[in-house]
Formats: structure tokens, C-alpha cells, sequence
């Protein structure tokens, strides 16, 4: 059964039982009131037994009531938005397991690292909803007056009562009728909730641990793990849904943790394994993205070039070459997530960030250890540079960008300057990479099409700018390098 999503922009307030509403008519922007209509609503929430989902700011519950009732799955979605991934209730009828719908149970995966799901809470909610419209009759935004009872289900009983608002964007509304409306309600008295979602009120999610990046060494690195591991987490998810770009950010993810392992690896031993798991995480990922830019790049240019120049079915057959190789790439991806590996990295990642084996260094100041790490990682760049072999050096300066990439809240301006020259020089010489790979595909694709009886002029003339970037990288690449070696943190 498809899942299908829906993005929500909303605020919610806090108001006593006995406040006075305001006039709604009288957020800019809102011309018309329809409402009040009246809902009842009932949802059970689930979360694993140490709340996984909750650490996430993530919501899993069944709702029944309203005209959305269902299985709904909340993630983080920016300021004031959320996801909302939604199945029918048909999808998992009730019974004896009070099992969410595996659909929405994989999405979580990363979260939850395969622990089980359980009923935490039940929310019953009397609502109010008005609908705001604007000056062309389109919905603007959507206003609830909530009248919560709340129920933990850890065996506590424990019930808690209250009164929330809620504005929602609808429609055409815009985040200055959000904007307006908080107005609105501050001068009626009432206030923004302290609390993200209704569960996380009657049940408050696990604190993120949040070490210090600007003290130990240990506690720098440990601070850049734990961000890359919540991206990686973040992303498993979209690349579940297969959402653009999502493969790329993981891999991204990936890379960058093992890249601060291998660089900092003094600082925190023990680690070979899950660095390698890593690496192959990354090389599991690499076709499915490595395509992707592969065909962007020759869509775009051929639609760049006079249509003169484009000889025969150029455009088709890009697409029956990139089609079935995107497929095949896609299903290596999805193997990858269903991959016991791939399990151990998440877990092996969890536990060292839980209890972490640090070595001695890692209790030295953060702004004087950390540089003597950089200098082995700089070098290490500079050899491969002067070997003249690109791919590997641009291997070394993404292992050292993103080694600054952990070092920066510590040490500063100079870390932050030096990552973006190797931020520089690692796109450049990313293009040069691509260039390369792109050459031998252009030549059998000009070979198939010679042999189909078609003009084979326009895959020379791309592969001849293939050539041309190749070579203007070669060209221009040193300059970047010396920029690079200008700005040395540990200097």
C-alpha cells in the first residue's frame, strides 16, 4: 500500500481553559471565517521502550477521527514543518500486536535500529477547527482549539489535561500569516507551547547528548559524530522514499564519519571495523549517485548546445542507456539498507557514541590537540598532489576538508578558512573525476549508435568537451592547491 506525505507548517500555543479567543478575522491576510466545526479524535503513539523515535523529534501514532484519520509517521521537516507520511487504517487493522504497518515501521529503521515498536500514550482530543480563508476565498490557514486528555501507557496511568491551539498554514497561506496570527494571540495572552508535538508533553523524549566541541579533544570528535550520525539517520529515511538527492547526503554522511575516525584515530582507537563497514556503506552508494550526476551533467549539455549540433536521437537514447543502469543502482541501494552490515554500522555507531573508548590524547585541549592531526591529514594530501595522481589526492583533501570540518568549533577562523579552499580544490578536482568516468561512456554510446545506422556526431562533440574540462582542471588545479597550502590551522 502507498504511502503518501504531506508537509505541515504550524505553531502551537498553550492557552487556559477559561481564555477568551480572539477574532480570527483579524490576522492580516484572513477575510473570511468558516467554523467553528467539531472533531473527535483519538490516537494511540508508539515508540520504542528507550523512545528512539522521540530522540529524533519523530511521531509515530494511529489516529481515528477527523478526516484524517490513519497511521501517520511525523519527521522533522525545518522550522515549524513536519512530514507527515499517512496510511489508511485498513493498512494494519487493529489487533492483538498493536503493530504500526511495516510501511511506515522500515521508514524508521535508522531511528529505531530494529528495536520494537509499542503503544507509549493515548491521546483523546475534542477540537474546534475554524478555516481561514483570504480576499480570493482560498484557504490560508486552519485554527484549532484542542481539549486534551492525555494517558501514558508505560504502566503509570498517569493522565494529564489541557488546552492547546494550533495555526496551521493551508492552502496559499504564507508564513507571515503565521506570523500575524502569533500577534494576534500574544495580545489575547496566549503563548507558544513549550513542547514540540502533544506527545512529546505527556511523554518528554530522551535528551540529545551535546558534547562540548570547544573543550576536550575527545569531546570535539565525539560532538562531529554525533551530527553525521543524525544526518545519516535523517537521510536513510528519504532515501527510503527515494526523495532527490537523499542517496548523495548519505553517502555524504557516511564519508564524513569515516573520515573523522580515520584522521582522529588516535583519539578514539578501536574503530577499524566500523570504518571499513563505512566504506563499504560508501562504495554500496556510489553508483546509484555517480549516475545520477553522470546523466544530469549530459542532459543539461545537450540542451545547452544549437540544435544544429545535436544530431539524431540523442536525448532518447541517454535515457535508454541511464534508465535501466538508475534501476539496477536503485536496487543495490535498497539491498544496502536490508543489509546486516549496514545494521552493525548503525548500532556500532550508537554504541561508541554511548560509551566511547577514548585514548589518552582525547583529554587534551580540543584548539592544541586537534591540529597535529590536521598537519597528518594536510600531508597526506600534498603527496598524493605531487604524484600527479587527482583521484586519489582528491580522496586525501576530502579526507582533510572534512577532518577541518570537526576540528572548526575548536580552533576557529583558521580551520574554517582552510575547509573552504579544500572544499574548493575537492569540486574541482571532483570535476576532473567526472570527466574522466564520463569519456568511455560517451564513446560506447557513440560506438551504439554507429552501429544502429545513427550520426555519431554529437557524442564526439560531447566527449570532446569531457576532454577539454579534463584538461582545464589539470591547468587551473594548482592554483587552488596553493591557496589550500596558505591556510594551515596548525600553524
Amino acid at each position: 500500500m502507498a504511502v503518501t506525505s504531506h508537509v505541515e507548517t504550524e505553531r502551537k500555543y498553550e492557552a487556559a481553559a477559561d481564555t477568551k479567543l480572539p477574532a480570527w478575522s483579524d490576522i492580516p491576510g484572513v477575510t473570511t471565517v468558516h467554523g467553528p466545526r467539531t472533531e473527535q479524535l483519538s490516537a494511540v503513539y508508539y515508540d520504542t521502550a528507550d523512545q528512539r523515535l522521540g530522540r529524533y523529534g519523530a511521531t509515530l501514532r494511529r489516529r481515528t477521527g477527523g478526516d484524517d484519520a490513519g497511521w501517520h509517521l511525523k519527521v522533522p521537516a525545518g522550522e515549524d514543518s513536519r512530514t507527515e507520511l499517512r496510511l489508511p487504517l485498513d493498512a494494519r487493522p487493529e489487533d492483538a500486536t498493536n503493530a504500526p504497518p511495516d510501511e511506515l515501521a522500515d521508514l524508521t529503521f535508522a531511528m529505531t535500529r530494529g528495536a520494537a515498536l509499542r503503544p507509549i500514550a493515548q491521546l483523546k482530543t475534542s477540537r474546534r477547527v475554524w478555516d481561514l480563508l483570504g480576499a480570493d476565498g482560498a484557504p490560508v490557514a486552519e485554527v484549532t482549539d484542542d481539549q486534551v486528555t492525555a494517558t501514558r501507557l508505560d504502566g503509570s496511568s498517569n493522565v494529564d489535561e489541557w488546552r492547546e491551539l494550533e495555526v496551521e498554514l493551508a492552502g496559499r497561506g504564507a508564513n507571515g500569516v503565521l506570523a500575524g496570527a502569533e500577534k494576534v494571540l500574544r495580545k489575547a495572552g496566549i503563548r507558544r507551547a513549550g513542547h514540540s508535538s502533544k506527545l512529546a508533553r505527556v511523554v518528554p523524549p530522551p535528551a540529545a547528548p551535546v558534547p562540548d566541541a570547544t573543550g576536550t579533544a575527545g569531546a570535539a570528535l565525539l560532538a562531529y559524530v554525533q551530527t553525521r550520525f543524525d544526518a545519516l539517520v535523517t537521510q536513510d529515511l528519504l532515501v527510503r522514499r527515494d526523495a532527490p538527492d537523499a542517496v548523495h547526503q548519505l553517502r555524504v554522511a557516511a564519508r564524513r564519519l569515516r573520515a573523522a575516525l580515520l584522521v582522529y584515530r588516535r583519539l578514539l582507537p578501536g574503530t577499524e571495523r566500523l570504518r571499513a563497514d563505512l566504506r563499504w556503506l560508501g562504495r554500496r552508494l556510489a553508483d546509484a549517485r555517480d549516475l545520477e550526476v553522470q546523466e544530469k551533467h549530459l542532459v543539461t549539455a545537450v540542451a545547452a548546445l544549437p540544435s544544429e549540433l545535436v544530431v539524431g536521437p540523442v536525448s532518447a537514447r541517454l535515457t535508454r542507456h541511464y534508465s535501466p543502469a538508475a534501476a539496477a543502482a536503485r536496487e543495490t541501494v535498497t539491498a544496502t539498507l536490508a543489509d546486516k552490515r549496514y545494521r552493525r554500522v548503525l548500532d556500532d555507531l550508537a554504541r561508541l557514541l554511548a560509551d566511547p573508548d577514548l585514548g589518552p590524547r582525547a583529554s587534551r585541549p580540543s584548539a592544541k590537540e586537534l591540529p597535529k592531526h590536521l598537519r597528518r591529514a594536510y600531508r597526506k594530501t600534498k603527496r598524493r598532489l605531487s604524484d600527479d595522481t587527482l583521484h586519489r589526492a582528491r580522496k586525501a583533501a576530502k579526507q582533510y576538508r572534512y577532518s577541518l570540518e570537526t576540528a572548526e568549533p575548536a580552533v576557529g577562523k583558521a580551520a574554517k578558512e582552510a575547509r573552504k579552499r579544500a572544499k574548493a580544490l575537492t569540486k574541482l578536482l571532483g570535476e576532473h573525476q567526472d570527466g574522466v568516468v564520463t569519456q568511455p561512456v560517451l564513446r560506447d554510446l557513440g560506438m551504439q549508435a554507429h552501429l544502429a545506422s545513427e550520426n555519431g556526431f554529437t557524442y564526439g562533440l560531447l566527449l570532446e568537451q569531457e576532454r577539454a574540462r579534463c584538461a582545464r582542471v589539470r591547468e587551473v588545479y594548482p592554483a587552488y592547491w596553493r591557496r589550500l597550502r596558505k591556510a594551515r590551522p596548525w600553524a
